[in-house]
């Protein structure tokens, strides 16, 4: 993948993310806050952007979005293979429960 192809494929994830970011905020603000780990500042911002301010700000070459994962635990807890499902939904729910703290800290 050459660099123009990795510029093209960022701003779509760009727009991508900013487009679904706004719809969530626009149907639920305190659900849109928890899952896209912004804060309500961020969420007025992405929520009043008009599709021209959208199209320029995913325009850039840096990513907007971010991996919310950035511990070893949540990580393992997410990509627990050859589990049943039973202990896959639990894994996933403790996951959830540990960024969702993180959130909490973050606001």
């Amino acid at each position: 993948m050459n660099t123009e192809q990795v510029l093209a494929e960022i701003r779509e994830a760009n727009l991508s993310y900013l487009m679904l970011a706004q719809t969530l905020i626009r149907a639920d603000r305190d659900q849109a806050l928890f899952r896209l780990g912004v804060s309500e500042e961020t969420a007025l911002l992405i929520g009043a952007l008009t599709p021209a301010q959208m199209m320029k700000i995913a325009s850039g070459n840096t990513l907007l979005c971010r991996m919310r994962c950035d511990d070893d635990m949540v990580w393992s807890l997410l990509t627990s293979h050859g589990k049943s499902s039973a202990n896959d939904s639990v894994s996933r729910l403790h996951a959830s429960i540990l960024m969702a703290g993180r959130h909490q800290e973050a606001a």
